[in-house]
């Protein structure tokens, strides 16, 4: 395989991108929560509101949206991005959005922490070349139909032009199945962490198609390496405006997140908050479940459930 920069010199070597404060690629997972599409400042101010009582590190919001149908809503635009921009400065909490051209790259930098390109993009290579003179950081979704090999030689475009700060997600693979939406190819993430040093985080929402089947599909992922997820979620999930089968409530989001801490230290990683504060989270159960953290003696973080 030729991604020479992308693949691993030796099994230990990884890269850990920071995202805004929060980090990818570590020890601590990333976990990313949001609506397809920003449809309003009140709805993101919403998500942020609710989203923040539990431990996510960034938030999700199209506002260039990609769609199969050139009648369907396309997205909000460069007012997306303003709101975007304010929640992340009143919440302080960084933000995702994906970018279509080379044209919106500056406007995007400008209010984003994290530029994604969706699965449609993977190959729109002068695309890529563009992302790689920018030093934001790049979620790169695999394509439709893309081989591992496609995939990696895609973040190997962003690389080689000078962007070291590649995020890969797996998302889906078409399949001749229609019961979900894609296949989500679990496989592809093990080998992922075993050639490439780069962050590999995990899209069920896009997978499953159907909200009732992300969290299982999301604590796999975990559970098989992932370094993170990213979630679709929704204040009233059936009136999204795209994609509102698969998008979880804002609840369901935080119960998820909740139900990722024993998985994550079983496989020596954890889930917490970027601000690493004690924070108590109210599941759908009304139970309290109560995360805080104390210094070790080398100074690592030790957390306590209660």
């Amino acid at each position: 395989m030729d991604a020479k920069l992308a693949s691993k010199k030796d099994a230990a070597e990884k890269t850990i991108i920071k995202v805004g404060d929060a980090e990818c690629g570590g020890r601590d997972l990333m976990i990313i929560g949001g609506p397809c599409t920003v449809e309003s400042a009140e709805q993101m101010e919403e998500v942020a509101n609710h989203l923040k009582r539990g431990p996510v590190q960034a938030l999700r919001g199209g506002v260039y949206k990609p769609r199969t149908s050139p009648y369907a809503f396309q997205g909000m635009g460069l007012d997306g991005l303003k709101i975007l921009s304010d929640i992340r400065d009143r919440h302080q909490v960084p933000v995702v959005t994906e970018v279509m051209s080379i044209e919106q790259i500056d406007a995007v930098v400008e209010h984003a922490d994290m530029l994604q390109i969706g699965s449609r993009n993977m190959q729109n290579f002068e695309l890529l070349k563009a992302l790689g003179k920018v030093q934001t950081p790049v979620l790169l979704k695999r394509g439709l139909c893309a081989t591992i090999e496609e995939f990696l030689m895609a973040a190997e475009y962003i690389l080689a032009c000078g962007n070291p700060n590649v995020i890969m997600c797996e998302r889906g693979i078409r399949s001749f199945d229609t019961y979900t939406r894609n296949v989500l190819d679990l496989g592809a993430v093990v080998a992922l962490k075993q050639l490439t040093h780069l962050p590999v985080i995990v899209d069920p929402s896009h997978a499953a198609g159907k909200r009732e089947l992300v969290a299982d599909l999301a604590r796999a992922a975990i559970a098989c390496g992932a370094d993170g997820l990213i979630i679709e979620c929704h204040p009233e999930p059936e009136k999204s405006v795209s994609d509102a089968r698969q998008a979880l409530s804002l609840q369901d989001m935080v119960d998820l997140t909740i139900s990722l801490q024993p998985i994550a230290e079983a496989v020596g990683r954890r889930v917490i908050r970027t601000d690493k504060r004690q924070f108590s989270i109210v599941n759908s159960s009304n139970k309290h479940v109560k995360v805080s953290f104390e210094k070790q003696k080398s100074g690592s973080l030790l957390r306590r459930l209660s």
